[in-house]
């Protein structure tokens, strides 16, 4: 084991995320059973210095590899921008609720998700926008009420979400599943009480990836012509 740093020093969310990876990846592989594989990966996420980390993936081979071993890497280096592990960011979170009474609100763009966000639509909607957003924690959990109104949340592919609301002559709906969550990515838990309204997610790519599809498809359209012009 190569480790440069104390096994004493403290474990952050990405050092976590890592384990958790190399753990995943040996139960597909067949080198973990479910109960190997469920009581290490709680212990991954209690961990709290590298020390309580290195054990747990220490007789296991490196991702994509067959003989080396997968020691916990003690080196720090930056996480790239838009990665998950740079925007779990930790903190109070920038905003911690939202109130629309015969109105609206928005929670949009570049801010920070508490690890509570608590909001209220009576009579009006609200939207909670997460694919731009940073997360105070790994899991975060968004209480909505709403009575005669509505609450939008929408999240990027590769997010879990749960949703445990409770509907009263309203409803709670569930986001399309596009395959499984995205090694890293936060958790978000939403909860609350519709009656005679509802909370709504979505499931949609960020605005820059909107471009980006945009741009590609308008570049194959241009290939397409030009072909089609050198064909005739």
């Amino acid at each position: 084991m190569t480790d440069d740093a104390s096994p004493d020093l403290r474990a952050s969310d990405s050092d976590r995320d890592r384990v958790a990876e190399v753990l995943r990846d040996a139960l597909a592989e067949g080198r973990l059973d479910m109960a190997e594989f469920e009581e290490r990966l709680e212990a991954a996420y209690k961990a709290r210095t590298y020390g309580e980390l290195a054990p747990l993936t220490r007789d296991l081979p490196a991702a994509g590899a067959v003989a080396s071993p997968a020691p916990v890497s003690f080196t720090k280096e930056p996480a790239p921008d838009g990665s998950w592990a740079s925007r779990i960011v930790g903190g109070e979170g920038s905003s911690t609720g939202a109130v629309a009474i015969m109105s609206g609100f928005q929670r949009k763009g570049r801010w920070t998700v508490p690890k509570l966000f608590n909001c209220f639509a009576f009579w009006g909607g609200g939207e909670i926008d997460l694919r731009e957003a940073d997360f105070a924690d790994r899991e975060v959990r968004i209480n909505c009420v709403a009575i005669m109104g509505g609450v939008q949340v929408i999240v990027e592919p590769g997010v879990e979400v749960v949703v445990r609301g409770i509907g009263v002559m309203g409803g709670f709906d569930h986001p399309r599943e596009d395959g499984p969550p995205e090694p890293g990515a936060p958790r978000v838990i939403i909860g609350g009480f519709a009656f005679w309204g509802g909370v709504g997610v979505a499931r949609k790519v960020t605005r820059a990836e909107q471009k980006r599809l945009k741009e590609q498809r308008r570049q194959e359209r241009l290939e397409r012509r030009e072909s089609r012009k050198e064909l005739g």
